[in-house]
């Protein structure tokens, strides 16, 4: 699936290069991915469940392919560990094992990629 979602994110990313809306990304990257013949949601809810209590507070994770990939899209200067964070918590919340933060906002999308696997970043 990792090798999927990076070569779907290099076709995007030399097609549009960078200094983009993280929205423009997230929807060509999920229409790459549907294009494999993926199951893509994108903007997915997730609620935290706090002890016995569901919030539906608003978070939503960018895109999850085939209900078990979390991929969190970003178009800033560089990432840093609160945006490694913020995936890992969506791996934990929704119960997955792995994801992959993108930063479109690079040179080279290799440079912008981290996969994140749920317990260890």
């Amino acid at each position: 699936m990792a090798k999927i979602v990076y070569e779907c994110s290099l076709k995007v990313h030399k097609a549009l290069g960078p200094g983009l809306l993280e929205s423009a990304y997230c929807e060509c990257l999920c229409y790459e991915l549907y294009k494999k013949g993926l199951f893509v949601e994108k903007q997915k809810a997730l609620p935290l469940i706090y002890e016995e209590v569901k919030l539906e507070i608003g978070y939503r994770m960018d895109i999850v392919v085939e209900n078990k990939f979390v991929i969190e899209v970003k178009s800033v200067e560089e990432l840093n560990d609160i945006h490694l964070a913020q995936v890992l918590t969506y791996l934990k919340l929704s119960g997955n094992k792995l994801g992959m933060l993108i930063n479109f906002n690079v040179l080279l999308i290799k440079d912008g990629i981290r996969r994140v696997i749920n317990g260890t970043l």
